[in-house]
């Protein structure tokens, strides 16, 4: 799978409460042609989302954001694809639930997201973001792994 690409993706704790969304989004992603290479469900722990959400500390919104992700079960997943952080984030659709519900109604926040904390889906913004938060969640991760995927 020469070209490939690794992103971490996270489906956040309202979405793995309900089982028909999780199956939908987890179907979405497959029809997309990601490959999941690594999962697992676990509930964030607060030093994980500290570390994680560390450039939003000081946010209005860090909190509550915080509060969420360590509130219940998320389903952790590195998907790999050619262009997988781009394809990944058009997936999704846009950050603001209100904004993809209007611009990108078939996305998956669109479809799936509550409000901006809950938006259903977190997906790495860069090469760099994937690296650093693949690495918080799946520590054990080696890219040489999935290199003849």
């Amino acid at each position: 799978m020469s070209g490939a690409q690794q992103t971490l993706a996270i489906l956040k704790p309202h979405v793995v409460k309900n089982p028909f969304s999780l199956s939908r989004i987890k179907n979405i992603i497959l029809n997309a042609n990601f490959k999941i290479v690594h999962l697992k469900r676990k509930t964030i722990d607060l030093r994980e989302a500290e570390a994680f959400y560390g450039e939003h500390k000081g946010k209005f919104f860090y909190n509550r954001l915080v509060t969420f992700m360590t509130s219940g079960p998320c389903e952790l997943m590195i998907l790999t694809k050619e262009n997988a952080i781009q394809e990944w984030r058009q997936l999704m659709g846009p950050t603001k639930v209100f904004r993809a519900q209007f611009e990108a109604p078939d996305s998956l926040r669109g479809q799936f997201g509550l409000s901006d904390t809950r938006n259903a889906t977190h997906g790495s913004d860069s090469p760099e973001s994937a690296m650093k938060e693949i690495e918080i969640f799946f520590p054990e991760f080696r890219l040489e792994t999935v290199i003849n995927f």
